[in-house]
């Protein structure tokens, strides 16, 4: 049985195969795709460049005053890293699960991932590199991490350490089971807890000690 042709105003429409369906559909898709990205490079030009909105920041790192423009959205632990060059803290997860990027600010031991650069306006950071003594002998918990073997691949021993201090300073290192507890936040790929509790345990007084000589020398 013959099927009759299709029709239109002008005359009859010609037959449709699956060759020309194919590349019917591969042009207009190939069209579609030049429009999109069209429509996106115009976007992108009118997008702010990089350091559009950036921020005048005074912070001191390590007992050096930095002023620093920096944008918004940029993360302590980049900027630490990337601008000024302190590549102790360590970025390990990114979404502040891991502990390998702590720092203290103002004396607090923080998430620099999580941390707005911008925050630290005003404020006292501290990293790895800025805690042994203006001698250049080692923070005595760094040496009882030495001594404990309190670390394997040593990423995340910046890290630990940075923790391990603000750990004894805040009162929690009275016994293992509260180091345990107020250290679970730094995560040990390597599995050296043993020594790390054993660093912390024999630092805690010696830290103490030093915080106590400080506290003194600040009041005298």
């Amino acid at each position: 049985m013959s099927h009759p042709s299709l029709q239109n105003a002008t005359g009859p429409l010609p037959a449709v195969n699956r060759r020309m369906f194919m590349m019917t559909t591969a042009a207009g898709a190939g069209a579609a795709a030049s429009a999109g990205a069209s429509a996106a490079a115009e976007a992108g030009s009118a997008a702010p460049g990089p350091g559009t909105g950036a921020r005048e920041t005074r912070v001191t790192i390590n007992g050096r005053p930095h002023e620093l423009k920096l944008e918004p959205r940029a993360s302590l632990l980049d900027v630490l890293r990337e601008q000024i060059g302190l590549t102790g803290a360590k970025k390990g997860c990114d979404h502040g699960q891991c502990g390998a990027c702590t720092v203290h600010v103002d004396g607090r031991r923080v998430a620099s991932c999580l941390t707005l650069a911008v925050k630290t306006d005003g404020c006292a950071v501290t990293t790895i590199e800025g805690i042994e003594s203006p001698e250049g002998l080692l923070h005595p918990m760094q040496q009882a991490f030495v001594d404990h073997d309190a670390l394997q691949c040593g990423y995340c021993t910046p890290g630990q350490i940075m923790a391990a201090i603000a750990c004894v300073r805040e009162g929690h290192a009275t016994s293992d089971a509260q180091i345990r507890e107020y250290m679970s936040g730094n995560i040990c790929r390597c599995g050296a807890y043993a020594g790390i509790l054993e660093a912390i345990r024999e630092a805690a007084p010696h830290v103490r000690r030093m915080d106590s000589r400080m506290e003194g020398s600040r009041h005298a």
